[in-house]
């Protein structure tokens, strides 16, 4: 018998609670449109079961032909459900438009659908074994959910062991004004550990207000971490008592950037989990190279993701030979429909990890 202290420890658990809806992805032809599953959180599920992490998505799906969609395809790529409530709400959905340059931008047909209607008794079934939970988006800052969903990252916050993570996810259309935005996502900022955000968000938060000063007052509000993506000029990494650093973008052949920035939170969590910064205490005292490998791994997760049409974010390969902590290289990802390397030598500058996809 397997003397039970050599069994190993099963690897962290990621929790990402929030939306899970369908993108009405526009076609060609006009009023031609293909629906996918989206929704932020859940594209990040799905981006770090590719990645290899053990993922639970709490989402409320609903009883009809789009939730059964969105069930199905977490379950085909892994996504632990259990934690998921059936709903009897009708699905949020999402029209998805283009502009010449592949950005995407959205009208949003959510009132009284699935998303919003968490109860106490659903959001208190977390996962007790949760490493790292990750929250935001629109059912973060949406009545009635977002008073539910705060709930689960202040009690697991409060744990001092889980690492919370945190993405705004603006959508201006939907929050209506800066002011008010300031405030729903300085909520979510005090009750994160880590915060990414796009240049995109913050511009629209803090009007002429340079990024550092931003980053600064989140890490007030009691952030560790303060990531934000800056189209093609890559990444900035903010934190307290230390330097900043910046991260170069890619340069890809970009079919869109629909979950574009959910591709770079997978990837960025999922190389945190590899490092072993897991933990608020971990990732406090983080070595700044360390930092940089999991930002670069990240704007290549995304800029793969850029390179085709709508939130498909790569598979991680097996890499036996590597250790965990190696970085990402293209040849350590593929797609599950080809199988193919993604060349990322291309002529078109990455409209690099936007939140908004």
């Amino acid at each position: 018998m397997t003397d039970a202290a050599q069994v190993p420890a099963p690897p962290p658990a990621v929790t990402v609670i929030g939306e899970a809806l369908i993108d009405l992805v526009q076609l060609d032809a006009p009023g031609d449109y293909r629906a996918r599953p989206g929704g932020s959180p859940f594209n990040v599920a799905i981006g770090l079961a590719r990645l290899g992490h053990r993922t639970a998505l709490m989402a409320r799906l609903a009883d009809n032909t789009f939730g059964r969609l969105l069930r199905t395809h977490a379950a085909a790529e892994g996504v632990d459900l259990a934690y998921a409530p059936p709903a009897t709400e009708p699905t949020t959905l999402a029209v998805v438009s283009m502009d010449p340059q592949g950005r995407a931008s959205y009208d949003f047909y959510l009132d009284r659908t699935a998303d919003w209607q968490w109860t106490e008794a659903e959001t208190a079934r977390a996962p007790r074994d949760t490493a790292v939970l990750h929250f935001g988006s629109v059912a973060s800052w949406t009545p009635p959910a977002e008073e539910h969903v705060h709930a689960v990252a202040r009690r697991l916050r409060a744990t001092g062991t889980t690492l919370i993570s945190y993405d705004p996810n603006v959508r201006p259309a939907l929050l209506g004004d800066p002011e008010r935005g300031r405030q729903a996502v300085e909520r979510g900022v005090a009750a994160a550990h880590l915060v990414k955000a796009s240049r995109e968000d913050v511009e629209w938060l803090y009007p002429n207000t340079p990024i550092g000063e931003i980053a600064a007052r989140w890490l007030e509000l009691g952030a560790l971490l303060v990531v934000v993506t800056d189209g093609p000029d890559g990444a900035h990494v903010f934190r307290a008592g230390a330097e900043s650093l910046s991260r170069p973008g890619r340069r890809v052949a970009v079919v869109d950037t629909v979950g574009a920035g959910d591709a770079f939170t997978a990837g960025l969590l999922g190389s945190l989990i590899r490092h072993g910064l897991h933990t608020p205490g971990a990732l406090a005292t983080a070595d700044p190279g360390v930092l940089r490998i999991a930002v670069d791994d990240a704007v290549l997760v995304s800029a793969l993701t850029c390179e085709r049409q709508g939130a498909e974010p790569p598979t991680a390969r097996a890499r036996p030979a590597l250790l965990a902590q190696a970085p990402l290289e293209a040849t350590d990802l593929t797609f599950v429909d080809d199988d193919r390397r993604v060349d990322t030598d291309g002529s078109a500058p990455l409209p690099m990890p936007s939140t908004r996809g």
